[in-house]
């Protein structure tokens, strides 16, 4: 093997080996890649963290708060006069022009009892946490069914492509039989004119088809948040008859399971009892205050012939007090906050009904779109078969020169519009069986 010989095999080695190591994307890697890296997903996380540190926050407010104060002053008296002290039978004389003085504290208070509402805000507080966990899988769940509608879409481009290169093909080989036609006599050059028209609207198709693919290709990096300019390809899964017709899950077991499961109907039921206890919060309005306070301080101060720590010990002193709040007339504030809390309740109630009856529509739309794309999936496999046979047919004739280039072009239009039909209701039946499965609890899978 010369040395040219070599490069041009260490080349071929080289490109395959990339090939071979580009990353291809299932559908399971796909929605782990996402759940991981998700920036609206990671952001529901940091709300639910930060809920739970209310959580804490609210029951550390059932012990008493603890604090300790100190004040320190300095005075000046620039012209004070000078004054005489008698201290064992002698006299001092002094004139202290700065003067200081502290004082040290520690007090503690602690609310007894409130109506409960310190209580009740740590219930609510939890609420709030679960729901706001229940949003993290909500957001979760949105995302795995946007990756797998994406999927999908990508699958019927990557099919549709590949309907469109046959079709080229097929295109090309008549115009190159029509050629040889033309040189021999036994066709017009006008049908070649129009048969290689027809190769140019071929190739005009599958660039459409190949940019559409390219655009639900990006679409999947953007929503897994990849940036990079690497090639990104999906893996092509082997769908058979047998998966595009598989039984549906029944409507009503498939809402049912929905009901138990779906975090958006959980998180509506939360808000019921949170806006419950709202009402009950509310109420201790009415109810009287009682909370207990202790302390203890001492102070200092300079100009007396008494130690620091001696000055601190003779001024200790200890508190001890009881304070009781009763609410007389609040402006209406009780009421109308109770009213306020209760027409909340009404409002989260109806809102579980919205939430449930757009639960049942959504489902019940991904059954009927699958069961009629299951009924129709049939009828497109008999129809694309017919038209193949006629196309074939067609052609033979053609060739013969016993049919013209307009029923040539009617043919294979025929049997183009019966092959995607066949891919459009090929992967809307299995995209909506998927989501069925989905809503009732299981795995997204295709």
């Amino acid at each position: 093997m010369n040395k040219k010989h070599l490069l041009t095999a260490l080349s071929v080695l080289m490109t395959g080996g990339m090939a071979w190591g580009q990353k291809v994307w299932t559908l399971q890697e796909c929605l782990d890649y996402a759940l991981a890296n998700n920036i609206q997903l990671q952001q529901k996380k940091i709300t639910a963290a930060s809920n739970h540190e209310d959580v804490l926050q609210s029951k550390s407010a059932l012990f008493p708060s603890v604090s300790f104060s100190t004040n320190q002053n300095a005075s000046w008296r620039p012209f004070a006069e000078s004054t005489i002290n008698l201290t064992n039978g002698s006299m001092t004389t002094s004139s202290n022009k700065v003067s200081y003085n502290g004082s040290y504290g520690i007090n503690a208070n602690w609310t007894v009892w409130n109506g409960n509402r310190n209580t009740n805000t740590i219930k609510q507080n939890k609420l709030t946490e679960q729901q706001a966990e229940l949003a993290v899988e909500q957001q979760a769940n949105s995302i795995q069914e946007q990756i797998a509608q994406l999927y999908v879409q990508i699958l019927y481009e990557n099919e549709a492509v590949r309907v469109c290169e046959e079709i080229i093909k097929a295109s090309e080989m008549q115009r190159d039989r029509a050629q040889t036609m033309v040189e021999v006599g036994s066709l017009a050059r006008v049908d070649l004119v129009q048969l290689e028209a027809q190769v140019s609207q071929d190739q005009y198709s599958l660039s459409q088809a190949q940019s559409q693919l390219a655009n639900y290709k990006l679409q999947l990096k953007q929503l897994l948040e990849i940036h990079d300019n690497e090639p990104f390809e999906v893996a092509i899964p082997n769908v058979s008859d047998e998966k595009v017709l598989a039984m549906i899950p029944n409507e009503q077991a498939v809402y049912n399971a929905a009901l138990e499961n779906r975090p958006e109907i959980q998180s509506s039921k939360l808000n019921i009892e949170s806006s419950e206890i709202a009402i009950a919060t509310a109420r201790a309005g009415y109810m009287p205050t009682v909370s207990l306070s202790a302390g203890i301080g001492s102070s200092n101060s300079s100009g007396q012939h008494t130690a620091f720590t001696k000055q601190v010990k003779n001024n200790l002193s200890n508190s001890i007090g009881v304070s009781v709040s009763v609410p007389i007339f609040d402006n209406l504030q009780a009421r109308t906050n109770i009213r306020k809390a209760k027409y909340a309740l009404q409002s989260s109630e109806l809102s579980l009904l919205d939430q449930q009856k757009q639960l049942y529509s959504t489902i019940e739309n991904y059954w009927l779109n699958a069961t009629t794309s299951q009924q129709q999936y049939i009828y497109a496999l008999a129809n694309v078969k017919s038209m193949q046979e006629s196309y074939d047919l067609v052609s033979e004739q053609f060739n013969l020169g016993l049919k013209n280039i307009v029923e040539l072009t009617t043919g294979k239009n025929n049997l183009l519009q019966a092959e995607q039909q066949l891919l459009q209701t090929k992967y809307t039946a299995l995209l909506n069986d998927a989501m069925l499965n989905f809503y009732a609890g299981e795995k997204m899978d295709l």
